[in-house]
Order: structure tokens, then sequence, then C-alpha cells
């Protein structure tokens, strides 16, 4: 890993050129390290000039989680978790220059708070997402790179062979950095992260792990699944998806102007219109007042349904193998998942 430390000519030059920390994330210095996995990834040019474009700057600005960033301290954003996905690609394939630009792509064309919106008038990430690899200012750098489209658009499909998007239901690169870089913000990260890559591998495209890893991993799904179904996720997320709907309905945005705004421009237009100031201020001041409940309420309950669209369970692979052969009772945890609640009613008090 390359030194840290400020450089001399900084500290004995007043009017030396300021330096910039490993972990930069516009490319100003030659390696980026991960913070959460300590991996020091080399930046190719095309990776520096892809950090420089819009949608991957606007990422900054993103929550990657939605919109229990309200109610919980999971506050780092979609380009962190971006950056991290291309470390690990980094690591385990680092000659691979097609999918360390995917890895860099695959997220660009998230909505507002992440997944909170998905599906609302029909917006899709990964439609809006191929979209933007088709036009300006991506487009434009990846032929100056000589990188074709067609190819890094190949890349990020449901292909069984890339550790990247696996279509398989196994754990993919993009899955695991979410798991445990979620934990880590929860505080229930009880591995060192750089320890267990140490413990890892990548078997048939999907994450494979030594049984102890393996443990710690599906604990970590367990808990991120959990976390979904949760008060914490459930109430913000669907008081803010209200909340878009009524600007949606009230013609003040269009689809297509939500699904690229950051999360403080969401904010300033929940604020600019009549319609949801009052509750926008509420779900971020008195988000206490919220109650949910698993299932349905009376019907002479005020209030309003809300449904889940998907808990994600991808497993590991147990030393190479399927985890239902190699560890039977890991996988009846992870199958256990299905009995969480996806429907809830919830009010204000």
């Amino acid at each position: 890993m390359e030194s840290q430390k400020e450089p001399s000519s900084l500290r004995e030059n007043g009017d030396a050129t300021a330096w910039s920390v490993p972990t930069n994330v516009v490319g100003r210095t030659a390696v980026f390290t991960d913070p959460l996995w300590r991996i020091p990834v080399r930046l190719n040019p095309v990776e520096v000039s892809l950090l420089r474009t819009e949608p991957l700057r606007r990422l900054h600005f993103v929550a990657h989680g939605g919109a229990s960033t309200i109610s919980t301290l999971q506050s780092y954003s979609r380009l962190e978790h971006t950056l991290g996905v291309l470390a690990l690609v980094a690591h385990f394939r680092p000659e691979d220059e097609l999918l360390r630009v995917a890895a860099l792509l695959h997220d660009i064309g998230h909505l507002p708070l992440s997944h909170t919106f998905e599906g609302l008038s029909g917006l899709d990430h990964h439609a809006i997402g191929l979209q933007l690899l088709r036009t300006d200012p991506v487009r434009p750098v990846l032929e100056k790179h000589g990188i074709s489209v067609e190819a890094v658009t190949a890349a990020l499909g449901k292909q069984p062979h890339s550790p990247l998007t696996n279509g398989s239901g196994l754990l993919n690169l993009d899955h695991l950095d979410s798991y445990v870089r979620s934990g880590r913000a929860a505080g229930r990260l009880d591995t060192d992260p750089a320890v267990m890559l140490r413990r890892l591998d990548i078997r048939d495209a999907a994450a494979s792990a030594d049984r102890a890893t393996a443990a710690a991993l599906v604990d970590l799904i367990c808990a991120e699944a959990r976390l979904h179904t949760s008060w914490d996720n459930v109430g913000p997320s669907s008081v803010v998806r209200r909340l878009a709907s009524q600007l949606l309905d009230s013609a003040t945005l269009t689809p297509a102007q939500l699904a690229r705004m950051t999360d403080p421009q969401l904010w300033s237009a929940f604020d600019s219109c009549a319609r949801t100031r009052a509750e926008s201020a509420m779900i971020r001041y008195e988000l206490h007042r919220l109650e949910v409940r698993a299932g349905s309420a009376p019907s002479d309950h005020s209030g309003w349904d809300f449904s889940l669209r998907k808990i994600y369970s991808s497993a590991p692979l147990v030393e190479g193998r399927r985890i239902e052969v190699a560890a039977p009772e890991l996988a009846a945890e992870l199958d256990g998942l299905r009995a969480l609640p996806t429907t809830f009613r919830v009010w204000w008090s």
C-alpha cells in the first residue's frame, strides 16, 4: 500500500500544491484505498475520467441506505459502495478492465434515496443506468478509452459467469460489499473486513468462504433483511415514497426529473411544495410519531399500506460448495427470511 503520510514537500514548502488523501474520490491520487476493505486500487485512466463525470459524482449525494438514513446511521453514499465494489473487483480480477469499468458504472441509474422510489411511475434504476451509458458524458469517456458501450452493457447483465452481477442467486461482489458495509455502519460487523477478505475467494462467479466466514456473512445477510423489514426502514420509506408520489401527481416533477435528483435536491423539492412541506418536516423532525404494523390494520384505522418489493438473501458458497450441501444449518437461517413480513400498515400517531 502506498504511503498515506503527508509529503515532505508540503511540510517544508508552504506554497506547495496541497496533497490529496488516499480516500479521495475524484481520481486526484494514483491509488484509491477503500476504507472498509483497505484495498489499494491503482486507478486506470478511464476510471479517473469516469469518477469525474456527473453520473458518478451524483452518487456521492445519494444515500446507499435509502430512507433508513433518516432513522439510523446508514448514511454512507452510493458512491462509497460503488468504489467498494470496484475495490473488490480490482482485488479478485485486477486485469479485467471491462469488469472494473462495469463495477464503477453499475449503480449510476439509482434514484434519490437509492431503492426507495424503485417502481414508482415505472422508474427502474437498471434501465436508467443502461440509458446513461449510451449518452453524454459517459459514452464519450468510454469511447475515448476504446471501451465499447455494448460490452459494458453486457457486463452489467445477469451473466452467470460474472462475479459482479451473477444471476445465479449466489453472493456476488455487489451484494458482498453491501452486506459488509451496512454491517459496519450498524455496528454489527464482528470480523475485520481485511481479515475476511483473505478468507474469501471467487468460485463459479460467486463469493466463496470458509465455514466460519460464511457464517459471519449469513449473519450480516439476515441482519440486513431484518433492517429492511424494520420500523426504521419501512416507516420512513413509506412516507417519502408517498411524498414523491404527491409531487408527481401534482405535476411539480416529472418522473425523469425525480430520477436524476440527489437526496438534498429531493428534500428541497419536498420543502418547496405546499402539498408535501408539512409531512416532509414531520418525517425528519418528528419521526418518533410514526407507527408501523406488520400485515393489515383494521379497516377503520387511518394510515396507508406499504409493501416491500424484495428481500435480498443471496448466499455465499462454503469452501466452493453450495450452502445447502456444505452448511445446511446456515441455509436454514436464510430460508427463515421468507417468514419476514413484507406488507405493512403505517400511520402517524
